[in-house]
């Protein structure tokens, strides 16, 4: 029974052998095929990034606008009497000169400086008594005044859209900004009498000469944030819009706006557009000064690039 177990076992082992054997191939090995490596798609062609005048090196501009109205004087919440003060002031300036400085940062930003003031004299006849700064003048006075405004403003102009930029022509720039402000103010009255009819000066309480002249300031340093948009129509000519501010209730506000169309030629740029601006210092004080600006103006400015 073994002996019959074992050769069925050699018996299915010969089988199994001989049908592998008739599976293969006889002759040589097929040969072996190489498909060569395929490269990578060539890359995109690259937009290059445009960058307009002023978005490299720096630039120098100067200007004139001409705002026709003035100031207004009043009394603060503590002011501490109940007399009035409130007092537009009169003249107008014969314009306004600006200046700014700008500096090209990272892609498409600007970092610029500015300076404008405002001046002007004017005279008034009070309509009733008015207390300004330490003085009280009696209704019917012949005044003389005199104000100068200087307004200094530090803007970071940040490219916010498009990004990247390419050769789009428009931009929309966010405006990180400080402004320092300050006005000063001057009244007199020439023809109110400092002497007696013997000729004495007058004194007042205690005991100094009568003066009908005084003067005093008031000042605002606020951030300040806004928009501004930039659409380059040709090379030679592009349109700017700007608009920024900042205030609180019953505190201090500053807000300003200016549109403009600019013309360019080599590396000088011919400015003419519209600017608004209003301030109003504090009225927590003693006493505060306000004004809404708005006129035309014109300008040149130089690019290094």
């Amino acid at each position: 029974m073994k002996t019959s177990l074992l050769s069925i076992a050699v018996l299915a082992l010969s089988c199994s052998l001989s049908a592998q054997q008739e599976k293969q191939p006889s002759g040589p090995p097929p040969p072996i095929t190489i498909r060569p490596k395929q490269s990578p798609p060539p890359p995109l062609p690259k937009v290059p990034d445009v960058r307009q005048p002023g978005e490299t090196g720096f630039s120098i501009g100067a200007m004139a606008w001409f705002p026709v109205q003035s100031p207004t004087f009043d009394k603060g919440y503590n002011s501490g009497f109940l007399d009035p003060s409130r007092t537009k002031m009169p003249g107008k300036p014969k314009y306004s000169p600006e200046a700014d400085l700008g500096i090209a940062l990272g892609l498409h930003n600007a970092l610029r400086f500015s300076y404008f003031q405002d001046r002007a004299s004017g005279d008034f006849t009070t309509g009733q008594q008015v207390h300004i700064w330490n003085t009280l003048y009696p209704a019917g006075a012949f005044m003389n005044t005199d104000y100068k405004l200087q307004v200094v403003k530090l803007s970071f102009d940040y490219l916010t859209w498009p990004y990247p930029v390419e050769s789009r022509k428009f931009r929309l720039k966010t405006l990180w900004q400080v402004q320092y402000l300050n006005i000063k103010t001057s009244f007199n009255a020439p023809l109110l009498p400092t002497t007696d009819s013997s000729g004495n000066p007058l004194v007042d309480s205690s005991g100094n000469p009568i003066s009908y002249q005084t003067q005093g300031s008031k000042s605002i340093i606020w951030p300040t944030l806004g928009l501004g948009v930039t659409e380059y129509v040709s090379r030679h000519m592009r349109l700017e819009a700007n608009a920024s501010g900042f205030g609180l209730p019953r505190h201090a506000t500053i807000w300003d706006g200016d549109a403009s169309a600019n013309f360019r030629y080599g590396h000088w740029e011919l400015r003419v557009g519209g600017r608004a601006y209003h301030f109003k210092t504090s009225p927590q004080g003693d006493f505060f000064l306000s004004n809404t600006m708005v006129a035309p103006f014109a300008g040149l400015r130089w690019y290094s690039q």
